[in-house]
């Protein structure tokens, strides 16, 4: 059976590198980004057997009318890679209530309505993945390093992910973790970054492909466990 992905956030970047990869394991690809040329743009660099979902994943009512499409016409979503992501790079003293809503909707909000449009029929299947990307500075053992916007958001991001992953009963083939690509060279990351995004992306594809006796509910970096 061919895995039947979905990557938000995947015309650009890591989401770009992570929709590459998982093309290289044979799997076929939902290509989600809000503007509908770059996602068709994106589709048709990386060639292969992925097809462009138009959805803005800050907007509910369109999400789910976006994904009640593609799934009518593709079948069940497989893995889900939460990917898409916004920084705001403000200090808390300058921090607007519109930038902290619009980070929470993107990292958060999101990540939560498709995953639980996703999830019953993974449950039903004895078969999911879902991958949060998420980060470093969204780790209280790394002290939230971030900008407010962007480490609060992450962090509950995280949050989300372990009372998702406990969700789960035992002995589903269903698994929900978070990883973060750790400092790449993308728009977001800048062009000091030190990884590409292909090395971002790869604990991604990683999670993504591990059999059923893979975690759940962990956080990683570098396909190495890291703490909350």
């Amino acid at each position: 059976m061919t895995p039947l992905s979905m990557v938000t956030g995947g015309n650009r970047g890591i989401g770009f590198a992570i929709a590459a990869g998982l093309l290289k394991l044979g799997h076929k690809v939902l290509l989600v980004a809000r503007d509908e040329e770059e996602a068709e743009q994106a589709c048709a660099d990386l060639n292969g057997d992925v097809h462009p979902i138009v959805m803005d994943v800050t907007a509910q009512s369109a999400m789910e009318d976006a994904l009640t499409r593609a799934v009518a016409v593709f079948g069940d979503i497989d893995i889900l890679i939460n990917n898409a992501g916004v920084m705001h790079s403000d200090e808390l003293a300058e921090l607007t209530a519109g930038d902290l809503q619009a980070a929470f909707d993107v990292h958060v909000k999101g990540p939560a309505i498709l995953t639980k449009a996703v999830l019953p029929a993974m449950l039903e299947n004895n078969f999911g993945r879902i991958i949060n990307v998420s980060s470093g500075y969204g780790s209280f053992a790394e002290k939230l390093a971030g900008p407010p916007a962007y480490a609060v958001t992450k962090a509950a991001l995280n949050a989300l992910t372990v009372k998702t992953a406990a969700s789960v009963p035992a002995g589903k083939n269903v698994k929900v973790n978070a990883m973060c690509p750790g400092w790449v060279h993308t728009r977001m990351g800048g062009s000091s970054a030190p990884l590409t995004p292909e090395e971002g992306a790869d604990t991604a594809i990683w999670l993504a492909s591990l059999d059923e006796d893979s975690p759940n509910g962990m956080f990683f970096r570098k396909r190495k466990p890291i703490n909350w």
